[in-house]
């Protein structure tokens, strides 16, 4: 636990070689010279342009990085589907971006975004439907039905865009996303990807499940009311877990819940996270992480952030839930111990990145329940976990 602890206490400064300090006062001349050049005769700096900052690193350095900071978010982009649907979803999140944008937004931009994704929806309305299992087939043409006309899809969503309403654009657009993931989940009833034989013996799950915890306090207190309501002596998380991008310690942690492991476990605050107690108990497996843009997990193997490697589920999102690493290598991680991660921008590396970006296997979200993070304190203890939904997705060894 304490090896863990100093992992998330990573400073954020360095100390700067004297011959760096000379380095930075060279180029902060030539710099000087290139704007009085630049200005005298306005030309473009290609050159000097590309040798300030890599592709790879601005992914760092630019303040609108597009790593996911929402669960809901990293969980929808984590979903394998059909390569229309995706179109139409990237089309979609590029619209959650430009409503970020404090000043006017770019209504214009917005709506031949939605535009592109309805032309697509349409176009390949054939290939959509023809990726779904025969036994979902009528609940995917409802959806797409909906997608394409309902109360809060494209056709409705175009139009909140052209009223220039970013409320009405906002809830319109998680709408017709919530829809596109709906879709997606239908079209993917199993991993895209053959695991190693070597990890066959490992509990795996293949789809997405729910975990249910229900929290109490140690000292007996309750925690605070929600909106108009009572102090509770219990309180209520949701996770979804996610078995497309971590089969093996998704199904590892889904195992344990259903075998209780958890009941009854302690937890403990600690910088940045929320950590279970830690027990000899379940499997140890290897560091399991899913590339972005990548088709399988790596195994045993960290991503460097450094050069661009960011994960499909990243640990940059509040509510991240993550496996610790074992108390022998960090090439695998801990069989029963996992945490809650408490992220927070102002402790945030360049880019919004945590520190320990790439460095555990996330394997899934808190979707309900994240204002109860805040008010967990070490000693409070799980007096419940649950699979809720996708036992019918856990595959146990003897099963295979």
């Amino acid at each position: 636990m304490q090896e863990f602890t100093d992992r998330l206490d990573v400073p954020t400064m360095a100390c700067i070689p004297t011959q760096d300090h000379g380095l930075r006062k060279v180029e902060s001349i030539i710099a000087a010279i290139l704007i009085f050049v630049q200005i005298s005769s306005p030309l473009p700096i290609v050159a000097w342009d590309s040798m300030s900052i890599s592709p790879a690193k601005a992914v760092l350095y630019s303040p609108d990085t597009k790593v996911p900071r929402t669960g809901e978010l990293a969980l929808r982009k984590a979903i394998p589907a059909n390569t229309n649907m995706k179109a139409i979803q990237d089309s979609l999140e590029d619209i959650s971006y430009l409503l970020r944008i404090p000043q006017r937004k770019p209504y214009g931009t917005m709506e031949g975004n939605v535009k592109k994704a309805l032309k697509i929806a349409i176009d390949e309305k054939e290939s959509i439907l023809a990726t779904l299992p025969p036994d979902l087939k009528e609940k995917g043409s409802t959806l797409y039905a909906s997608l394409i006309d309902g109360k809060g899809g494209l056709q409705a969503l175009l139009q909140c865009v052209k009223d220039k309403d970013p409320d009405k654009v906002s809830v319109g657009l998680a709408s017709s996303l919530d829809t596109v993931a709906e879709l997606e989940l239908l079209q993917a009833p199993g991993l895209s990807f053959l695991l190693p034989e070597q990890y066959l013996k490992y509990p795996r799950l293949v789809g997405r499940g729910i975990i249910e915890f229900t929290i109490e306090r140690g000292d007996g207190s309750a925690f605070s009311p929600e909106a108009g309501g009572e102090p509770r002596k219990t309180a209520t998380i949701q996770v979804v877990i996610d078995g497309y991008s971590t089969p093996l310690t998704s199904g590892n942690f889904a195992k344990l819940v259903i075998d209780g492991a958890y009941d009854g476990a302690k937890l403990n605050l600690v910088n940045q996270a929320i950590l279970s107690d830690n027990k000899n108990i379940g499997y140890s497996l290897p560091l399991e992480i899913k590339p972005s843009g990548q088709f399988e997990p790596l195994y045993r193997t960290t991503l460097n952030v450094q050069d661009g490697e960011l994960p499909v589920l990243p640990l940059s999102v509040y509510g991240a839930v993550a496996m610790a690493h074992s108390e022998t290598s960090d090439e695998y991680s801990s069989p029963y111990q996992f945490f809650f991660y408490l992220y927070d921008k102002r402790s945030a590396g360049l880019g919004g990145l945590a520190f320990d970006e790439g460095q555990f296997s996330v394997f899934g979200y808190i979707t309900a329940g994240r204002e109860v993070l805040s008010q967990i304190k070490t000693g409070d203890i799980i007096q419940s976990a649950k699979l809720v939904e996708g036992r019918d997705r856990l595959i146990l060894p003897d099963e295979s």
